[in-house]
């Protein structure tokens, strides 16, 4: 489109009559081929790259097959290029905000070096955790601003969400809260009638209004993406202080009496979640079992979650045929034997997928020690919250280093931010909930208004490391701290942030060859070939 802009990529739409497959090949891009093996055709996209401000023919090359009969056609497309031809193509952050989460005009050609610049060493053959994906939490609050859009308005923030495509970041994980978080704008559970042992008055009606509508929505766009589920208390009247608030120095906990009837409440939760369409991939016991000061809140040590899990939740699970995860703790990494006491239980190791953390206290690295003592258990990222009164780029360099390439490097399978969205005085909360949980996107009236620190954190890795991506290695270097991946399209992923106070040449070295980009101070870049 030489009346365009430079930018994007070209559709090419293929059909034939009687055709069972295609081949499509473009020659002078190193004969880059496309197969459909749908007999109806399809469309494939491509970004052509040429010398910036340069108009460009390139041959296409179509084949359409049934059986061993083939018919070849031949064809070209004009492009205006701005981009300059480049192996890798690179994505930054700088704290100026002169770039935020954007496309560099750069060329880094894979060769030979000699320089004395920094190195990281991507390695594709040490392979590590398998990626489920990169998200927030997806909380009341988010749900009623999101929701309260106009249709256009609300199509378009999700597709800028969830889709990968133009100006997508690709959202592919999300938590939602069983019953009220502390971002709701009042408490309440899914079975509120005292003393309803047997569930008939559970209900989700509510969540019809909001949160069910905006996830089918979310669905429609990304059918694959991972929903976890996390209740913040149970019903009042299952605890021993008869309130849905933590308590304080009162702190309700699960009576014991009532663990059969909340692992039905989880199975009754799941199942009508999947008669909406909304597959819920696994639940959490507890958010925060050790905070007692939150609203909604519930204590429950580890030796009550273990008991709650083997002899109640998964025994109910395995009679109604329900294959969600069970994950323990969902809390901070300062007590990392919660989780291990747990998964040191060998009946509650047999029915438990892995353990949750979040990072208000302690160390990234410890989700590390917890793997070594048990391999084979899984390990998610599921809350860490930017504040309203945060340093917008702090923030930013934290996270990403932090949450974005700290928890993936300590074996984690996803990173949640917690939240997506909040109207810009952060005031859809229950009493004594967080006032200054920051969403990645502010909503004000029928209208997106910022992008916030956890949007670009998140797009960092969501937007390229896409759900079944495994992490691979990636070397140390001195204030650049990085982790890499290979995507199941065969790309490498290599999110990079530079801690130091000057701007910094390093090279990406990969089978022996390299490129040398350079990140001012303080700027986190994503690099993609």
């Amino acid at each position: 489109m030489p009346d365009g802009d430079g930018s994007g990529n070209v559709d090419i739409t293929v059909s034939a009559a009687n055709a069972t497959s295609y081949l499509i090949v473009l020659p002078t891009e190193n004969n880059k081929s496309f197969t459909l093996n749908n007999p109806n055709g399809g469309t494939v996209s491509y970004a052509f790259t040429g010398n910036p401000g340069t108009t460009t023919s390139y041959p296409i090359q179509v084949s359409a097959y049934n059986v061993s009969v083939k018919k070849d056609t031949a064809l070209s497309v004009k492009v205006y290029c701005t981009f300059a031809k480049s192996d890798v193509s690179f994505w930054m952050t700088t704290p100026d905000r002169n770039s935020l989460f954007k496309n560099q005009n750069v060329s880094m050609n894979f060769g030979q070096s000699t320089n004395s610049y920094a190195t990281i060493d991507v390695d594709a053959t040490q392979k590590f955790q398998t990626i489920d994906g990169f998200g927030f939490a997806l909380t009341g609050a988010s749900a009623v601003l999101i929701n309260g859009l106009d249709p256009q308005a609300k199509d378009n923030l999700l597709k800028e969400l969830f889709l990968t495509d133009s100006t997508g970041i690709g959202i592919s994980y999300l938590r939602v809260s069983i019953g009220a978080s502390d971002l709701s704008a009042s408490t309440f559970t899914y079975a509120d009638t005292p003393g309803d042992s047997t569930l008939q008055h559970f209900t989700m009606d509510m969540e019809k209004v909001d949160l069910i509508p905006v996830l089918q929505k979310i669905l429609a766009l990304n059918p694959n993406i991972k929903i976890l589920g996390s209740p913040w208390s149970a019903p009042a009247w299952m605890k021993t202080n008869n309130s849905l608030y933590g308590g304080g120095n009162n702190p309700g906990i699960l009576k014991h009496e009532c663990y059969d009837v909340y692992a039905r409440y989880f199975v009754k939760y799941i199942q009508t979640m999947k008669a909406a369409g909304i597959p819920i991939e696994a639940i959490t016991i507890q958010n925060e079992p050790l905070n007692a000061w939150n609203n909604p809140a519930m204590l429950m040590q580890a030796n009550e979650q273990a008991d709650f899990i083997k002899n109640y939740l998964a025994p109910q699970f395995k009679a109604n045929g329900i294959t969600t995860k069970i994950i323990v703790y969902d809390h901070n990494l300062d007590h990392p034997e919660y989780a291990t006491s747990i998964l040191s239980d060998p009946d509650a190791y047999s029915v438990v997928d892995g353990s949750a953390f979040h990072l208000y206290a302690g160390v990234i690295n410890t989700m590390s020690s917890v793997h070594n003592q048990f391999p084979t258990k899984n390990l998610y990222f599921t809350e860490q919250y930017t504040s309203s009164t945060g340093d917008f780029i702090g923030d930013i360099q934290w996270h990403i280093e932090n949450v974005i390439i700290g928890a993936p490097s300590n074996w984690s399978k996803n990173a949640i931010e917690w939240n997506l969205a909040s109207d810009p005085n952060t005031s859809i909360h229950t009493s004594g909930g967080c006032s200054d949980c920051l969403g990645a996107v502010t909503i004000s009236g029928n209208a997106v208004t910022k992008r916030n620190q956890s949007y670009y954190a998140v797009a960092h890795a969501s937007k390229f490391v896409r759900p079944g991506s495994v992490r691979i290695g990636s070397s140390a270097a001195t204030n650049l701290p990085n982790v890499a991946f290979q995507t199941p399209d065969g790309k490498r992923v290599l999110i990079v942030l530079n801690k130091s106070t000057s701007n910094t040449t390093f090279n990406i070295r990969f089978n022996g060859q390299s490129v040398s980009p350079t990140l001012p101070a303080g700027a986190a870049g994503t690099f993609v070939w």
